[in-house]
């Protein structure tokens, strides 16, 4: 199991950087560094080997190679917002690596099933087969 819980991050795993924005702010977009870069050190959360192999896969593109999960939020005109939603974002990308998928049951099919199926697979032949020209002998 792994030593952190999904909602608690320590913050020594954390890097913030405030870089310029593009999208709504008009001039102030130019002047203020309002979107935030959320760096997040993984092997620092201490992550178990199976919830770090999913952690990696929903990253995907967002992982570096030395480690770090990047997301970058400019959404909104404030810092604040931004850092906030960066944040979330992170929050919601490590409950679902903590979340194990459900393991498929494997059925097979009844001796009645598959005797359903030939007979209409059979009855199915026998219709196309009546299609074509008739025969002349």
């Amino acid at each position: 199991m792994s030593t952190i819980e999904p909602g608690a991050i320590p913050q020594d795993a954390l890097e913030e950087r405030f870089i310029t924005s593009s999208g709504p702010g008009g001039q102030n977009v130019n002047k203020v560094a309002t979107a935030v870069q959320l760096r997040v050190d993984v092997f620092r959360l201490g992550l178990a080997p199976d919830v770090y192999s999913r952690l990696k896969q929903l990253a995907g593109s967002r992982m570096t190679g030395a480690g770090e999960i990047v997301i970058t939020a400019r959404s909104y005109r404030t810092q604040e917002a931004n850092r906030q939603d960066a944040r979330e974002r992170l929050a919601d990308l490590l409950a679902k690596a903590h979340l194990r998928p459900i393991k498929r049951v494997k059925t097979k099919a009844s001796r009645a099933a598959k005797a359903k199926r030939v007979d209409s697979k059979v009855r199915r032949g026998a219709i196309k087969a009546a299609r074509g020209r008739p025969q002349t002998d």
